[in-house]
């Protein structure tokens, strides 16, 4: 029998990923105030599909699968827009940004080889990826709040820096379940290394 399609957990990561588009007009014409409102509401479904995913049984492949590319899409635009965008005053850092796009671009490549070498196999998010994904949400917000305000607090750079250090825990615990857990032979899905 074929999984359900238009669950609610799947239709609030589909709103996520329509507000993307959104978000990016928004931003570009200079309009951070109603980009901030967008954002958040997109991050709150984040937050929301997958409670209800879990509390009512709505776990779905398609889930699986949306659900980090609507992450991803979301947190990427939002940095490569708050980094090199003209309308920007208060831009995200290049150093962080680049090693964002980095590690998710190594981590989608790190899923098509296992995908076409070892089958499917399943990475289960870490705790340190969700708090790693919740940072840059923050750090998101954050930069489009100082934006909209029109203002560029100097503490913002520790924000980022311990966003920076999230990234690179998140990533190396990331390969180090990769190489550990085919030794114990704990079979897998490749979706879940996507996430977080």
């Amino acid at each position: 029998m074929a999984e359900p399609i238009f669950t609610v957990a799947n239709q609030l990561t589909m709103i996520r990923l329509a507000l993307v588009p959104a978000f990016v007009v928004l931003v570009l014409g200079r309009e951070f105030s109603w980009a901030l409102v967008v954002f958040v509401v997109a991050a709150a479904t984040d937050a929301l599909d997958g409670w209800v995913a879990r509390h009512t049984g709505q776990i779905t492949r398609l889930g699986q699968m949306m659900d980090p590319v609507a992450d991803k899409l979301l947190v990427g635009s939002t940095f490569v827009l708050m980094t090199w965008s003209s309308s920007v005053t208060c831009p995200i850092p290049a150093w962080l940004t680049v090693t964002m796009l980095f590690r998710d671009g190594m981590l989608v490549m790190a899923v098509v080889l296992v995908n076409l070498t070892m089958g499917p196999r399943v990475f289960a998010p870490s705790r340190l990826g969700k708090l790693s994904t919740a940072m840059n949400l923050v750090s998101g917000g954050v930069a489009l709040l100082a934006n909209a305000a029109g203002e560029c607090p100097r503490g913002l750079v520790w924000l980022y820096a311990a966003t920076l250090a999230l990234l690179v825990a998140s990533t190396a615990h990331y390969v180090y379940q990769a190489s550990e857990k085919p030794r114990r032979g704990s079979q897998v899905q490749a979706e879940s290394f996507l996430r977080k």
